[in-house]
């Protein structure tokens, strides 16, 4: 029975690379809820179902004023505050049976904000240039599978092919083990 699963991350930069996530997901059979966590822009490679702005909201910003004070920092803050928090509403909906992930240090603290708002048992995958190290700022005490990307989140080639493939493998499999 197909399942959905939730891919969040920044599709302003990262849309490429979701695509073909999202394809690999489909291609097993399962349904994909998209949220956008760019503050710069969003794609047109795929459906998104939640923009930015309404992330931004949720994190008690503005999604246009994020883009005019150009202050990173502030915009990690904000996207880390709504993140979680429409993640859960999505949750609690019952909209998503998975979550998948992928970024570097930044999309990774984003991801994993809102995957630690989830119940253990909740499936999560992220991957992460920074899953090769010490993880427990982004783990947390809950049950996220860190897997490491072995090069940047940053185009698809014969690396990151073989990686993003074996992620999508993981969270489908994940949620057809419930």
């Amino acid at each position: 029975m197909a399942k959905t699963i939730l891919m969040i991350g920044t599709f302003d930069t990262k849309g490429a690379e979701y695509a073909f996530l999202r394809e690999r997901i489909r291609a097993r059979g399962h349904k994909v809820v998209a949220v956008n966590t760019g503050v710069l822009g969003s794609t047109d490679l795929f459906p998104v179902d939640v923009e930015a702005d309404e992330v931004a909201r949720a994190g008690g910003g503005d999604l246009a004023a994020l883009r005019r004070a150009k202050d990173r920092g502030q915009a990690m803050k904000v996207m880390t505050a709504g993140a979680p928090a429409v993640v859960r509403r999505l949750w609690n909906d019952g909209r998503f049976a998975g979550l998948i992930g992928m970024g570097g240090t930044g999309g990774s603290t984003v991801i994993a904000a809102a995957m630690r708002a989830l119940p253990v048992g909740v499936p999560k995958v992220c991957v992460s240039t920074a899953a090769s190290g010490d993880t427990s700022a982004y783990v947390g005490t809950k049950d996220v599978v860190m897997m490491p990307s072995i090069v940047d989140v940053a185009g698809i080639n014969r690396i990151s092919r073989m990686i993003f493939s074996r992620a999508a493998g993981a969270i489908c499999g994940m949620v057809e083990a419930e």
